[in-house]
Protein backbone atom coordinates (compact mmCIF):
# COMPACT_ATOMS: atom_id res chain seq x y z
CA UNK A 1 0.00 0.00 0.00
CA UNK A 2 3.06 2.51 0.77
CA UNK A 3 4.07 2.25 -3.29
CA UNK A 4 0.17 3.38 -3.79
CA UNK A 5 0.70 6.01 -1.78
CA UNK A 6 4.24 7.27 -3.10
CA UNK A 7 2.30 7.42 -6.76
CA UNK A 8 -1.06 8.97 -4.87
CA UNK A 9 1.67 12.01 -4.51
CA UNK A 10 2.72 12.01 -8.31
CA UNK A 11 -0.42 12.03 -9.22
CA UNK A 12 -1.55 14.63 -6.81
CA UNK A 13 1.07 16.76 -7.73
CA UNK A 14 0.98 16.54 -11.73
CA UNK A 15 -3.21 16.41 -12.14
CA UNK A 16 -4.25 18.39 -9.36
CA UNK A 17 -2.36 21.60 -11.17
CA UNK A 18 -3.15 19.89 -14.49
CA UNK A 19 -6.66 21.94 -14.54
CA UNK A 20 -5.61 25.56 -13.99
CA UNK A 21 -2.82 24.89 -17.04
CA UNK A 22 -5.30 23.77 -19.09
CA UNK A 23 -7.95 26.63 -18.02
CA UNK A 24 -5.27 28.96 -18.83
CA UNK A 25 -4.69 26.89 -21.94
CA UNK A 26 -7.69 27.48 -23.05
CA UNK A 27 -7.65 30.97 -24.25
CA UNK A 28 -5.77 30.44 -27.06
CA UNK A 29 -7.10 26.64 -27.91
CA UNK A 30 -10.59 24.80 -28.23
CA UNK A 31 -11.49 22.40 -25.73
CA UNK A 32 -11.39 19.30 -27.76
CA UNK A 33 -7.89 19.99 -29.82
CA UNK A 34 -6.50 20.23 -26.85
CA UNK A 35 -8.06 17.23 -25.23
CA UNK A 36 -7.17 15.55 -29.07
CA UNK A 37 -3.20 17.33 -28.29
CA UNK A 38 -3.63 15.81 -24.79
CA UNK A 39 -3.88 12.37 -26.16
CA UNK A 40 -1.98 12.13 -29.13
CA UNK A 41 1.51 13.96 -27.39
CA UNK A 42 0.80 11.04 -25.09
CA UNK A 43 0.53 8.88 -27.47
CA UNK A 44 3.58 9.58 -28.98
CA UNK A 45 5.47 10.13 -25.18
CA UNK A 46 4.67 6.80 -24.67
CA UNK A 47 5.33 4.77 -27.28
CA UNK A 48 8.95 6.29 -28.32
CA UNK A 49 9.86 5.65 -24.64
CA UNK A 50 8.79 1.95 -24.33
CA UNK A 51 10.38 1.50 -28.05
CA UNK A 52 13.37 2.68 -26.58
CA UNK A 53 13.20 0.23 -23.78
CA UNK A 54 13.03 -2.29 -26.61
CA UNK A 55 9.13 -2.49 -24.50
CA UNK A 56 6.56 -1.58 -27.18
CA UNK A 57 4.39 -4.22 -28.26
CA UNK A 58 0.89 -5.35 -28.79
CA UNK A 59 -1.48 -6.13 -25.81
CA UNK A 60 -2.45 -10.05 -25.26
CA UNK A 61 -5.87 -10.84 -25.29
CA UNK A 62 -6.24 -10.55 -21.66
CA UNK A 63 -5.44 -7.24 -21.37
CA UNK A 64 -8.40 -5.44 -24.02
CA UNK A 65 -11.02 -5.10 -21.51
CA UNK A 66 -8.61 -2.80 -19.49
CA UNK A 67 -7.39 -0.75 -22.81
CA UNK A 68 -10.92 -0.74 -23.60
CA UNK A 69 -12.13 0.60 -20.49
CA UNK A 70 -9.15 3.01 -19.83
CA UNK A 71 -9.13 4.02 -23.59
CA UNK A 72 -12.76 4.32 -23.98
CA UNK A 73 -13.87 5.39 -20.77
CA UNK A 74 -10.90 6.92 -18.39
CA UNK A 75 -8.95 8.92 -21.41
CA UNK A 76 -11.98 8.88 -24.60
CA UNK A 77 -14.90 10.21 -22.78
CA UNK A 78 -13.53 11.78 -19.51
CA UNK A 79 -10.65 14.16 -21.57
CA UNK A 80 -14.17 15.26 -23.94
CA UNK A 81 -16.49 15.85 -21.21
CA UNK A 82 -13.68 17.35 -18.62
CA UNK A 83 -12.75 19.48 -21.49
CA UNK A 84 -15.62 20.50 -22.12
CA UNK A 85 -16.42 21.54 -18.99
CA UNK A 86 -13.59 23.31 -18.40
CA UNK A 87 -14.54 25.98 -20.42
CA UNK A 88 -18.13 26.64 -18.56
CA UNK A 89 -16.67 26.00 -15.38
CA UNK A 90 -13.60 27.63 -12.25
CA UNK A 91 -10.82 25.41 -13.14
CA UNK A 92 -10.99 25.06 -9.08
CA UNK A 93 -14.52 23.58 -9.66
CA UNK A 94 -13.49 21.09 -12.44
CA UNK A 95 -10.70 19.71 -10.30
CA UNK A 96 -13.12 18.80 -7.96
CA UNK A 97 -15.96 17.37 -9.47
CA UNK A 98 -14.39 15.66 -11.90
CA UNK A 99 -11.87 13.91 -9.55
CA UNK A 100 -14.73 13.10 -7.07
CA UNK A 101 -14.85 8.98 -7.70
CA UNK A 102 -16.42 8.88 -4.32
CA UNK A 103 -19.69 8.70 -4.86
CA UNK A 104 -19.55 5.51 -7.45
CA UNK A 105 -16.50 3.63 -6.67
CA UNK A 106 -17.53 3.08 -3.18
CA UNK A 107 -20.86 1.13 -4.18
CA UNK A 108 -19.65 0.20 -7.38
CA UNK A 109 -16.50 -1.74 -5.23
CA UNK A 110 -19.67 -3.12 -3.27
CA UNK A 111 -21.87 -4.41 -5.67
CA UNK A 112 -19.26 -5.44 -8.32
CA UNK A 113 -16.54 -6.44 -6.56
CA UNK A 114 -17.59 -7.46 -3.82
CA UNK A 115 -15.62 -5.77 -1.76
CA UNK A 116 -16.35 -5.29 2.04
CA UNK A 117 -16.07 -2.00 3.32
CA UNK A 118 -15.38 -1.14 7.51
CA UNK A 119 -17.47 1.45 8.97
CA UNK A 120 -14.59 3.52 9.30
CA UNK A 121 -14.09 4.15 5.85
CA UNK A 122 -17.92 4.99 5.06
CA UNK A 123 -17.29 7.68 7.67
CA UNK A 124 -14.08 8.65 6.22
CA UNK A 125 -16.03 9.27 2.68
CA UNK A 126 -18.71 11.01 4.22
CA UNK A 127 -16.14 13.24 5.85
CA UNK A 128 -14.27 13.59 2.08
CA UNK A 129 -17.62 13.94 0.74
CA UNK A 130 -18.46 17.06 2.72
CA UNK A 131 -15.06 18.86 2.18
CA UNK A 132 -16.04 18.37 -1.32
CA UNK A 133 -18.62 20.03 -1.05
CA UNK A 134 -17.22 22.94 1.16
CA UNK A 135 -14.52 23.50 -1.70
CA UNK A 136 -17.15 23.24 -4.60
CA UNK A 137 -19.16 25.99 -2.62
CA UNK A 138 -22.74 24.75 -4.60
CA UNK A 139 -24.58 27.70 -3.05
CA UNK A 140 -22.01 30.43 -4.95
CA UNK A 141 -22.98 28.76 -8.40
CA UNK A 142 -25.62 30.31 -10.30
CA UNK A 143 -27.98 27.09 -10.92
CA UNK A 144 -30.01 28.81 -13.58
CA UNK A 145 -27.14 29.33 -15.77
CA UNK A 146 -27.47 26.28 -18.56
CA UNK A 147 -23.41 26.43 -18.99
CA UNK A 148 -23.10 25.91 -15.44
CA UNK A 149 -25.72 23.84 -15.43
CA UNK A 150 -24.71 21.48 -18.26
CA UNK A 151 -21.00 22.05 -16.84
CA UNK A 152 -21.46 20.35 -13.80
CA UNK A 153 -23.45 17.55 -15.57
CA UNK A 154 -20.50 16.94 -17.81
CA UNK A 155 -18.10 16.72 -14.96
CA UNK A 156 -20.29 14.20 -12.59
CA UNK A 157 -20.18 11.84 -15.57
CA UNK A 158 -16.97 12.23 -16.42
CA UNK A 159 -16.21 10.86 -12.69
CA UNK A 160 -18.44 8.04 -13.31
CA UNK A 161 -16.50 7.37 -16.82
CA UNK A 162 -13.53 7.45 -15.22
CA UNK A 163 -14.95 5.22 -12.24
CA UNK A 164 -16.23 2.48 -13.95
CA UNK A 165 -12.42 1.88 -15.78
CA UNK A 166 -11.16 1.94 -12.61
CA UNK A 167 -13.64 -1.04 -11.68
CA UNK A 168 -12.95 -2.73 -14.91
CA UNK A 169 -8.95 -2.75 -14.24
CA UNK A 170 -10.06 -4.32 -11.12
CA UNK A 171 -12.37 -6.76 -12.17
CA UNK A 172 -10.13 -8.04 -14.86
CA UNK A 173 -6.44 -6.81 -14.02
CA UNK A 174 -3.86 -7.07 -17.22
CA UNK A 175 -1.36 -9.30 -16.93
CA UNK A 176 0.67 -6.91 -18.59
CA UNK A 177 2.03 -4.04 -17.05
CA UNK A 178 -0.14 -0.91 -17.01
CA UNK A 179 2.56 1.72 -18.16
CA UNK A 180 2.95 -0.83 -21.27
CA UNK A 181 -0.57 -0.64 -22.33
CA UNK A 182 -0.72 3.21 -22.23
CA UNK A 183 0.35 3.99 -25.77
CA UNK A 184 -2.55 1.56 -26.99
CA UNK A 185 -5.25 3.14 -24.38
CA UNK A 186 -3.99 7.04 -25.31
CA UNK A 187 -4.27 5.75 -28.96
CA UNK A 188 -8.03 4.50 -28.75
CA UNK A 189 -8.75 7.80 -26.85
CA UNK A 190 -7.22 9.95 -29.44
CA UNK A 191 -9.28 8.02 -32.74
CA UNK A 192 -12.56 9.27 -29.67
CA UNK A 193 -11.88 12.72 -29.76
CA UNK A 194 -10.65 13.34 -32.93
CA UNK A 195 -13.75 13.11 -34.98
CA UNK A 196 -15.72 15.16 -32.17
CA UNK A 197 -13.09 17.95 -32.36
CA UNK A 198 -13.96 18.07 -36.31
CA UNK A 199 -17.43 18.43 -36.10
CA UNK A 200 -17.78 20.61 -33.01
CA UNK A 201 -15.07 22.76 -33.48
CA UNK A 202 -14.36 22.76 -37.56
CA UNK A 203 -12.54 26.14 -36.84
CA UNK A 204 -10.92 25.79 -34.17
CA UNK A 205 -7.32 24.24 -33.04
CA UNK A 206 -4.24 25.08 -30.43
CA UNK A 207 -2.33 28.32 -31.00
CA UNK A 208 1.11 29.65 -30.41
CA UNK A 209 0.26 30.98 -26.35
CA UNK A 210 -0.82 27.86 -25.80
CA UNK A 211 1.78 25.65 -26.88
CA UNK A 212 3.75 25.56 -24.14
CA UNK A 213 0.86 24.42 -21.68
CA UNK A 214 0.22 21.81 -24.36
CA UNK A 215 3.74 20.08 -24.21
CA UNK A 216 3.46 20.04 -20.58
CA UNK A 217 -0.08 18.62 -20.39
CA UNK A 218 0.54 15.81 -23.28
CA UNK A 219 4.49 14.99 -22.54
CA UNK A 220 4.52 14.55 -18.81
CA UNK A 221 0.92 14.93 -16.86
CA UNK A 222 -0.84 12.77 -19.35
CA UNK A 223 1.23 10.12 -19.44
CA UNK A 224 3.47 9.59 -16.10
CA UNK A 225 0.22 11.24 -14.38
CA UNK A 226 -2.56 8.79 -15.56
CA UNK A 227 -0.09 6.18 -15.31
CA UNK A 228 0.58 6.86 -11.39
CA UNK A 229 -3.49 6.98 -11.12
CA UNK A 230 -4.68 4.30 -12.33
CA UNK A 231 -1.92 2.03 -10.45
CA UNK A 232 -3.49 3.13 -7.24
CA UNK A 233 -6.94 2.62 -8.72
CA UNK A 234 -5.75 -1.26 -9.03
CA UNK A 235 -3.88 -1.33 -5.50
CA UNK A 236 -5.63 0.34 -3.24
CA UNK A 237 -9.31 -0.91 -1.75
CA UNK A 238 -12.36 0.84 -3.18
CA UNK A 239 -13.17 3.01 -0.68
CA UNK A 240 -9.50 4.11 0.42
CA UNK A 241 -9.00 5.20 -3.45
CA UNK A 242 -11.94 6.98 -3.90
CA UNK A 243 -10.99 9.00 -0.50
CA UNK A 244 -7.32 9.54 -1.53
CA UNK A 245 -8.27 10.70 -4.83
CA UNK A 246 -9.98 13.66 -3.38
CA UNK A 247 -6.36 15.61 -2.45
CA UNK A 248 -6.27 16.07 -6.39
CA UNK A 249 -9.14 18.59 -6.30
CA UNK A 250 -8.13 20.04 -2.66
CA UNK A 251 -4.32 20.85 -4.36
CA UNK A 252 -6.21 21.79 -7.85
CA UNK A 253 -8.17 24.02 -5.94
CA UNK A 254 -4.72 25.80 -4.02
CA UNK A 255 -3.23 26.00 -7.59
CA UNK A 256 -6.42 27.76 -8.80
CA UNK A 257 -6.41 30.10 -6.11
CA UNK A 258 -2.28 31.13 -6.43
CA UNK A 259 -2.55 31.16 -9.85
CA UNK A 260 -5.39 32.17 -11.67
CA UNK A 261 -6.64 34.07 -8.81
CA UNK A 262 -10.06 32.17 -8.25
CA UNK A 263 -11.83 33.05 -5.01
CA UNK A 264 -10.78 31.55 -1.93
CA UNK A 265 -12.02 31.54 1.81
CA UNK A 266 -13.19 29.66 4.79
CA UNK A 267 -14.40 27.04 2.43
CA UNK A 268 -10.80 26.26 1.59
CA UNK A 269 -9.68 25.58 4.56
CA UNK A 270 -12.54 24.12 5.70
CA UNK A 271 -12.78 21.54 2.91
CA UNK A 272 -9.10 21.01 2.72
CA UNK A 273 -8.76 20.19 6.47
CA UNK A 274 -12.06 17.20 6.13
CA UNK A 275 -10.23 15.70 2.97
CA UNK A 276 -7.16 15.27 4.75
CA UNK A 277 -8.66 13.73 7.46
CA UNK A 278 -11.13 11.97 5.87
CA UNK A 279 -7.64 10.16 3.86
CA UNK A 280 -5.81 9.78 7.03
CA UNK A 281 -8.81 7.74 8.25
CA UNK A 282 -9.41 6.08 5.49
CA UNK A 283 -5.74 4.64 5.19
CA UNK A 284 -6.13 3.21 8.70
CA UNK A 285 -6.35 -0.65 8.56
Amino acid sequence: MRSAFHLLIVAILLFGGAWPVTKAALAHATPMWFATGRAGLAVLATALLLAALGRLRLPKRDDLPSVLALGILQLGAFFILAHAAVAMVHAGRTAIISAVVTYWLIPLSVLVLGEKVPAHRWVAAGLGLAGVAALAGPWAVDWSDRGEFVGHLMLVAAALFWTLAIVTTRRYPPPTPVFELLPWCFGIATLIILPVALVLEPQGGIFGPSWPYMLYIGLVVAPIGTWCVIEVGRRLPGAVASVAFLLVPAFGVLVSTLWLGEPIGWDMAVGGGLIVGSVVLASRT
